[in-house]
């Protein structure tokens, strides 16, 4: 569960919103209406105004770390600052079983990094925000680089996390992939959220 109250950031808000445990809510609307500076801000990423919290963690009592962890962000573009895939990893020798689940070989945590792709990265990524076991999933645009094929098995797996109970909060500029995700829709421009039709 996410409960936002009064959150505002720049050109945004106050928006308030719920979702629930094992729902999707995608987030549309043009760009530069401040759909990624919303989830940075939720994210506690960057300052703003308001509350955000979880069945068990409110975000003002919860160190930044340990809250990301508990709500992990999938930004537009991923951060690597070593040369290896695997030391980004915390436990990468877990990771082989699950590199399929997102269209990869089980010899990627040897990977260099500097031989990924766009969209190799930001499926690594998201393993990588999975590895903590996060009760919430904040996505930016998180199949914007992949094939169809691909993105179809991204969105498989994040359907079994919210089976598992994972609440996710998705940004997409593609309507398909809202219809076929998300439970709600809510559309932000000019600094309002209001939900449409799904």
């Amino acid at each position: 569960m996410l409960q936002v109250t009064n959150l505002s950031r720049l050109m945004i808000g106050p928006v308030n919103f719920t979702i629930n445990d094992g729902e999707c809510v995608a987030i549309t609307g043009p760009s530069g209406t401040g759909k990624s500076v919303l989830l940075r801000a939720i994210a506690d990423l960057d300052p703003n105004d308001g509350s955000v919290q979880t069945a068990d963690l409110e975000r003002s009592k919860t160190a930044a770390p340990q809250w990301r962890k508990h709500v992990a962000m999938l930004p537009a573009e991923s951060g690597w600052w070593q040369e290896r895939v695997a030391t980004h990893f915390q436990h990468p020798d877990r990771m082989p079983e699950k590199l399929p689940t997102v269209g990869l070989p089980k010899d990627a945590m040897a990977w260099e990094v500097a031989r990924l792709s766009t969209g190799e990265k930001h499926r690594l990524a998201l393993l990588r925000c999975l590895e903590t076991d996060p009760k919430v999933l904040l996505l930016d645009e998180p199949t914007a680089a992949l094939d169809h094929d691909t993105t179809l098995q991204i969105e498989s797996l994040l359907k079994q996390q919210l089976a598992n109970g994972t609440s996710i909060l998705i940004v997409t500029h593609d309507a398909a992939q809202a219809k076929r995700l998300a439970d709600r829709i809510l559309h932000l421009e000019n600094g309002t959220l209001h939900e449409v039709a799904a």
